[in-house]
């Protein structure tokens, strides 16, 4: 999405690769300064974005990609039409931007190849920000205040540090590309299954070793990407189990047989205990677990294209995953170690 297209001729205005580290205007006159749309920069010397660029009132597109870039000067606030801002492989970061960054009106920004260590606050507040770009910076987490971000139709932040995905990312309505590749990311929140609108996940080259069941429901997702991530059945050999407690075996006893009770006949903290129970999958088992649970990975089907390892929590070693996306599925039958070798490819090179 970094590419603007329909400005052609006189509206676009080409200072790439002349070796500049200012921003001298005294050969374009004002008519040129005014009618120019398009602004190109690319691989010059610039450190600091140039306060002459306010001259360019009518700009809708800035490339300053490729230069030494440290700083973005406040005279591009003043740019109020300004709404793709280009800026790669330069050296910023979270300390660069002007602090009313966030008023202005850009819907694509790229940022990527820089020195973020920290997702810039000032992004937040971008209401018309629809394509976001912070791939290869140094970024370990994304905020949860993402989820302000509510017109957002891609964000690309491949190339990072990043170890978790925070559950607000489901609350992006519009959210259709999401690429978190060559990250440390472990696992994947349930609550995307909740983000209607995703058609493509890259989830390449990560640390995951599971994905949860939940993403089953993910029903317009066309590409899926999941290789260089160790999603092998070995895992599921290494799980442990810890016994239930006392307390969680009468809790289980309890809503198992769905004793009656009123909350006058039990001290506050069992009351409180005994709605946190998580019910069993399994629908042949009827049970519910609390703290104790079992951890098992199951490949299933997913939508005719994939055979994703899907994690689910059992009440014990004794009951056995149901899941499965389809009933004539014979995820359900097979077992892991049975699993054809061009199916498993499917999960792992997808």
């Amino acid at each position: 999405m970094d590419v603007y297209e329909g400005l052609e001729g006189e509206k676009v205005l080409n200072l790439s690769r002349l070796n500049l580290d200012n921003l001298d205007l005294d050969h374009v006159d004002e008519e040129r300064k005014r009618d120019t749309q398009q602004l190109l920069l690319v691989y010059n010397r610039f450190i600091m974005l140039p306060g002459s660029i306010c001259h360019f009132s009518n700009l809708v597109f800035l490339d300053i990609s490729c230069n030494r870039l440290a700083f973005i000067c406040e005279d591009i606030l003043r740019l109020s039409k300004l709404k793709t801002l280009l800026a790669k492989n330069n050296r910023l970061d979270e300390f660069s931007l002007p602090k009313d960054f966030g008023t202005m009106s850009l819907e694509v920004v790229n940022f990527s190849g820089n020195r973020f260590e920290e997702f810039p606050s000032e992004f937040l507040n971008l209401q018309k920000l629809q394509s976001l770009s912070l791939g290869a910076n140094r970024l370990k987490t994304i905020p949860a205040e993402i989820e302000k971000l509510t017109s957002l139709e891609l964000l690309y932040l491949g190339g990072n540090s990043i170890t978790s995905i925070p559950p607000e990312l489901a609350n992006l309505p519009y959210l259709s590309y999401l690429v978190l590749c060559d990250n440390r990311i472990q696992s994947i929140p349930p609550q995307l299954a909740q983000m209607r609108s995703l058609r493509s996940l890259s989830l390449h080259n990560n640390l995951l070793t599971y994905l949860p069941r939940e993403i089953l429901s993910l029903f317009q997702l066309q590409e899926l990407s999941l290789r260089g991530n160790p999603l092998v059945v070995r895992f599921v050999k290494d799980m442990t189990y810890d016994p239930p407690s006392l307390l969680e075996l009468a809790g289980r006893t309890v809503k198992s047989r769905n004793l009656t009770y009123k909350p006058e006949d039990l001290p506050g903290n069992l009351v409180r205990y005994l709605d946190l129970a998580s019910k069993c999958p399994n629908p042949k088992c009827g049970g519910v677990y609390f703290d104790s649970c079992v951890r098992h990975i199951k490949f299933v089907d997913f939508c005719g294209k994939y055979r994703l390892p899907l994690m689910h929590y059992l009440c014990s070693p004794e009951c056995s995953s149901p899941c499965s996306s389809n009933p004539q599925s014979d995820a359900d039958s097979e077992d892991e170690s049975r699993v054809p070798a061009h199916r498993m490819q499917k999960v792992l090179l997808g």
